[in-house]
């Protein structure tokens, strides 16, 4: 199934609507009201979407910090207030709480629950960070008539754990992680060059070619999202992901902390390519 056709289970939602705010909250009322729990690849073409972290606000300061010392995993688009599930700068009616098909719940840095909605856990202190995410140029590739294998097929894009250190601040650090696509060369070199355009989404990639270059040994087990599809003579072309702060998260162990589930995004109300 083509990423696109899932768009028409969703009622009133046509891919590439004119109405770019009618789709995007459709599809955030389909995740709040659990009729829609699947990952985001491939929804919502156009559109700009975002991972999420969510932290005590005791622990804010210094994730900020991180998100500014590592921009290319990290490229913030919004910060709410402390116990505002509200993000109005990204969208009409968004409430964090729910509008997310799936949340991972951190425990003193361990993930210990995967969940579809988090207003039992809510408290009054959480801060919310939205971090930009690669699936908003998936689109724009396409349209130029390159094949993003993961969204042809309907399925997540392939994350990996890397050995490259991100810059550390206060209690966050960790490796980079990022995600995958396969092209033909000629390819490739568009896809690098379409990217650059939507630094909010992470931007150019950071690595192509041999996978162990940067710590993958075998690109066909990816740690997140499911197993790629390579055809033969494609080359890896490897970007940055908003899946890194969990990591980070990890190592900082705050009380609790809640993202999204790899691959399953806030879809904003905001075009793919907006400047903030």
């Amino acid at each position: 199934m083509e990423g696109t056709d899932r768009l028409v289970t969703v009622p009133g939602i046509t891919p590439n609507g004119a109405n770019a705010a009618e789709t995007a909250q459709a599809l955030r009322l389909q995740f709040r009201l659990g009729s829609l729990t699947e990952q985001t690849s491939g929804l919502a073409p156009g559109f700009l979407q975002a991972n999420l972290a969510i932290l005590p606000s005791n622990a804010a300061a210094d994730f900020l910090l991180y998100c500014t010392r590592n921009p290319k995993p990290c490229p913030l688009l919004s910060v709410s207030n402390p116990g505002d599930p509200t993000l109005p700068r990204l969208g009409q009616d968004i409430d964090i709480r729910s509008d997310v098909p799936s949340y991972r719940v951190f425990r003193n840095g361990r993930h210990v629950d995967t969940v579809g909605d988090i207003s039992a856990l809510w408290r009054d202190d959480l801060v919310t960070f939205a971090i930009g995410c690669s699936f908003s140029f998936d689109d724009a590739l396409q349209r130029s008539g390159i094949p993003v294998p993961n969204v042809s097929a309907g399925t997540n894009v392939p994350m990996y754990v890397t050995a490259i250190e991100t810059e550390p601040a206060g209690p966050f650090s960790g490796p980079l992680v990022v995600s995958m696509r396969s092209f033909k060369p000629a390819d490739a070199i568009r896809a690098i060059t379409l990217s650059d355009r939507y630094p909010l989404a992470h931007g150019a990639p950071i690595h192509i070619g041999d996978p162990a270059e940067i710590g993958i040994r075998d690109v066909t087990a990816p740690d997140f999202g499911d197993p790629p599809t390579i055809a033969p003579g494609e080359i890896c072309v490897f970007w940055a992901c908003g899946v890194t702060p969990q990591l980070a998260i990890g190592r900082a162990q705050p009380d609790i902390a809640i993202t999204h589930d790899p691959g399953h995004m806030l879809i904003t109300d905001l075009p793919a390519d907006a400047t903030l």
